[in-house]
């Protein structure tokens, strides 16, 4: 075999890492540009020359005339991107527009990791998220100029990998959180209808198919998928969960429900997936117990609810009317002396604190703490949901201070611009201290960015963390929703 020096972008993430490990074992150099940004150096592995930066840079970071390039250091969550179309024009326009001015310079091959996004639902899906948009573009761009000046390039689509080093959290995928909410005893969350079908390929199977078309293939529609389709629910009942322990959330914007499938010339040259995702649920479920069953039960700090109920906490409220399985528990400040019944579905309990006046939204940041704890005694939550970054969002970090349990906040009416001084600088403490905020629109969440010093806190949630993400889901479509009737 000639040894080749072989660059690859996104060397340091889920996929990249093991094609540089399979690179680096059949000898050839191996450089990695990653920015960091979902990737992680503890899958740094030996033999690989790691070295940071922007695709955008290329030029600057990489020196070299590689033989061969793999590119695969882009944005690559579908829905996440609609709340981040900066952050995808960013990686994906930017970013592969610099590793093809580099292509066309250095003159070498170029392998890259298109999106079987753009031929789900028929072709509709392409035009659903940013992500999806953005990845057929690149493809086109790429397939065009390859054509017109004679260039060596091939291009790759991946069908839902899954595999070691998955990620979790906010980018991660959906096996990872089936499997951490497995583990964690948390109930299954499912978007509606839960028919919808995937094409879960190992990551070894992907990496084999990469190593062929980077030796063999030229030209376009090089899929790398396993052809066994599986539903979303299908995949919650391998996992051993059953209706009681399924959560279904309503439908999502630019969540398809089935993807064309064509591998007939990957197969060609000698490939086919050879791995089951159903073998690989059963031996992690055999080597792994499943955690002891919590409460579908969520703890929420809100200034209001009732009698008075803003944008948000008529948002909270439809969500709660859409997934009636979960209860949520809402410490709420009182403001008014006598409250008619709450017209509320049977799954909201309210614990109003204070005196029924204005000033009750300032007791709650210390009465709010410890009607959660009361509560925590006889009750084990997912986690904390703050509506909005206010009073509310206080009292659940003081909550979290004595209770240890993450904070959610989510934004929708409020309003990020022209505050005082002092009130962004609470704001920013209130942001740095939670482990996850969302806006519900993409000029919000840049909003957010320059109050926070351009750093969203997106932590893991602990054992709530794949709920809670389907849950702001939820919560964000609704607000959107109310904007635009």
């Amino acid at each position: 075999m000639v040894q080749k020096l072989i660059l690859v972008t996104g060397g340091a993430g889920f996929i990249g890492s093991h094609l540089c490990a399979r690179l680096a074992a059949e000898g050839h150099q191996v450089i990695s540009l990653d920015n960091y940004f979902t990737g992680s150096r503890e899958n740094h592995v030996p033999g690989v020359e790691y070295r940071e930066g922007h695709t955008k840079d290329i030029e600057r970071h990489i020196p070299e005339t590689p033989d061969l390039i793999y590119h695969l250091g882009e944005y690559s969550r579908v829905e996440q991107s609609i709340l981040e179309p900066d952050r995808v024009r960013d990686l994906n326009t930017l970013g592969t527009l610099g590793v093809i001015d580099f292509w066309r310079k250095r003159q070498c091959k170029l392998v890259y990791a298109g999106s079987s996004t753009k031929f789900g639902d028929e072709g509709a899906a392409r035009y659903a998220t940013p992500y999806a948009k953005t990845k057929a573009d690149n493809s086109e761009t790429i397939v065009r100029i390859g054509n017109e000046e004679h260039l060596s390039y091939a291009i790759t689509y991946f069908y839902n990998v899954y595999g070691p080093r998955e990620r979790s959290g906010v980018y991660g995928t959906v096996i990872e959180h089936f499997k951490r909410m497995y583990v964690s005893g948390t109930p299954c969350a499912v978007v509606s209808p839960g028919t919808q079908e995937r094409n879960f390929t190992h990551v070894f199977d992907v990496v084999d198919g990469l190593i062929k078309v980077g030796e063999e293939g030229q030209g376009d529609e090089y899929g790398l998928g396993n052809k066994e389709a599986y539903s979303i629910l299908e995949i919650a009942h391998l996992f051993g969960f059953d209706d009681d322990d399924i959560v279904m959330f309503p439908p999502r914007q630019g969540n398809r429900l089935k993807s064309r499938i064509d591998t007939s010339k990957t197969e060609r040259l000698g490939w086919e997936a050879t791995r089951s995702i159903a073998k690989y649920i059963r031996e992690y479920t055999s080597l792994n117990a499943r955690g002891a069953r919590r409460d579908k039960r969520i703890v929420v700090f809100s200034v209001t609810l009732h009698p008075i109920a803003g944008p948000a906490e008529e948002a909270m409220v439809e969500v709660a009317r859409m997934i009636p399985d979960v209860a949520f528990d809402v410490i709420t400040a009182r403001f008014a002396r006598n409250t008619a019944p709450a017209a509320l579905p049977s799954n909201i309990t309210l614990y109003r604190v204070g005196i029924g006046y204005s000033i009750d939204k300032f007791l709650l940041i210390f009465l709010g703490p410890l009607v959660g704890l009361s509560l925590l005694v006889k009750r084990r939550y997912l986690f904390v949901w703050s509506l909005m970054a206010g009073y509310a969002a206080l009292a659940a970090l003081l909550f979290k201070l004595f209770s240890r349990m993450p904070v959610l906040i989510t934004l929708a009416d409020q309003n990020l611009e022209d505050l005082s001084f002092f009130r962004r600088a609470l704001l920013s403490l209130f942001l740095a201290r939670a482990d996850q905020v969302y806006g519900t629109h993409h000029e919000q969440e840049k909003q957010v960015k320059n109050l926070s010093e351009g750093a969203l806190s997106r932590n893991s949630l602990g054992e709530g963390d794949a709920f809670a993400n389907a849950l702001r889901y939820a919560y964000a479509d609704v607000v959107r929703g109310q904007k635009a009737v």
